[in-house]
């Protein structure tokens, strides 16, 4: 069964509008009398999670990777004119 209602009934009468969805309703919300959405029953539930799905697909990195670069790599990596820009003495 396909019902339609304004915003106004559709948030007046929330839950009761769930009610009928979990029915097996199909409930179509407009505004002006122009259908904007459509609530209805989801036809799957949602796949269960399962712990530990990931294990061995996760790498543990180094925690110091992300230390701050020294003034001579800076110096290295970028060279002198944009260590000189951005202060590095």
């Amino acid at each position: 069964m396909v019902r339609q209602v304004n915003i106004h009934e559709a948030k007046t009468h929330f839950s009761e509008l769930i009610a009928a969805v979990e029915r097996g309703e199909e409930i179509i919300i407009a505004r002006r009398g122009k259908p904007v959405a459509v609530v209805k029953s989801r036809s799957e539930r949602p796949h269960k999670r399962v712990l530990g799905a990931m294990a061995g697909l996760i790498k543990e990195v180094d925690p110091d990777w992300w230390k701050p670069l020294t003034d001579a790599e800076i110096r290295e990596w970028f060279g002198d004119e944009f260590a000189d820009d951005v202060g590095v003495p």
